[in-house]
């Protein structure tokens, strides 16, 4: 069986910096793309970032030139650095590892951007 578990959420003022951080353990599989997708109250899910096991990576246009996603394969966890964080950015993000066979996605973690 495979977790994902999320830390690094939390409460923080416009223009800070948080550092999300998704580890994965138990039964790894390769994941053949880890990413990053929010939800914020009565939106839809929404991708934010992705990592392919290539090391290409996808931004949503939001997050653009603020958000970084990167990755330690020797520690099976991926990060997402968020820098100038904006109100809009507040949702409960969630990590996903993508799997041949199935998705595995973590619990959530809140970010809220106060103004």
């Amino acid at each position: 069986q495979v977790q994902l578990v999320e830390s690094g959420g939390g409460l923080v003022q416009t223009g800070g910096s948080l550092r999300l951080s998704c580890t994965a353990s138990g039964s790894i599989p390769r994941f053949t793309a880890n990413g990053w997708y929010r939800q914020a109250p009565g939106n839809t899910r929404e991708t934010v970032a992705v990592m392919a096991s290539g090391g290409g990576t996808y931004y949503a246009d939001s997050v653009k030139d603020r958000f970084t996603i990167t990755r330690d394969n020797a520690k099976n966890t991926w990060y997402l650095q968020m820098n100038n964080l904006k109100p809009e950015d507040t949702a409960v993000y969630y990590c996903k590892g993508v799997c041949k066979n199935r998705d595995y996605w973590g619990q959530g973690t809140q970010v809220t951007v106060s103004s």
